[in-house]
């Protein structure tokens, strides 16, 4: 399968993360702002960095939008801009738009423009915080939906020296294991049969309900 490519439109704190993260984990990143100084920054990391405004329907085609896979829009302090950007983006056909809004109004609108998700990165990182914290036992947890979540969870004693496929999660609590963290490494082609040590982190994705039968809380 091809590797996917994204755009990152706006290289404020939220964007520039966004961007070099997915950049990190192998994906070609078009970043671009209208701050050169931005742009600068994120140059030497991503696929490709340039200054534009990608308001201009024509700035948008010459730098072939429509061949992206995803557009991540971060420039939510400019509300007409941020919707602009958003509406032009769904039109050029691009299949997955992923807007920063700054408030519900923002919100609302982005939705009316066809935003397939909206993000409230200060609000939305606050509340993973608060059940990080109450979860106890898990590292990381992400809402994919209202039912299923992505969640990081550390090799439990009793799993240690075991194999995935004796661990059999997805018949046993139709949950998948999507990779193994280890020593900063994600691994997602780990081998079913080779054994789980105690510093390993296990990536897991799957309904809320199957997520609490294996004792996570979320």
């Amino acid at each position: 399968m091809d590797k996917k490519e994204y755009g990152v439109f706006g290289l404020g704190k939220f964007g520039a993360t966004v961007a070099l993260t997915l950049s990190g984990a192998g994906y070609e990143v078009v970043a671009v702002d209208s701050n050169e100084e931005r742009v600068d920054a994120v140059a030497d990391y991503v696929t490709s960095a340039m200054v534009a405004d990608v308001t201009n329907p024509e700035v948008l085609e010459n730098m072939g939008i429509s061949n992206l896979d995803c557009v991540i829009i971060a420039i939510s302090k400019d509300m007409e801009a941020s919707v602009m950007t958003t509406l032009l983006a769904k039109e050029k056909g691009v299949p997955v738009v992923v807007a920063k809004a700054e408030n519900t109004i923002h919100k609302r609108i982005l939705e009316k423009v066809g935003a397939d998700m909206i993000v409230f990165p200060e609000r939305d990182m606050g509340a993973r915080l608060a059940k990080n914290l109450m979860g106890g036992e898990f590292i990381d947890l992400v809402e994919l939906s209202s039912e299923f979540s992505l969640v990081e969870v550390a090799v439990r004693k009793e799993w240690v020296g075991k194999s995935l496929r004796q661990l059999d999660m997805r018949n046993r609590y139709g949950l998948n294991i999507i990779g193994v963290k280890h020593q900063e490494t994600l691994e997602v082609n780990l081998s079913s049969d080779a054994p789980l040590e105690a510093d390993m982190i296990l990536v897991i994705v799957g309904k809320n309900d199957d997520l609490r039968r294996l004792g996570i809380r979320v």
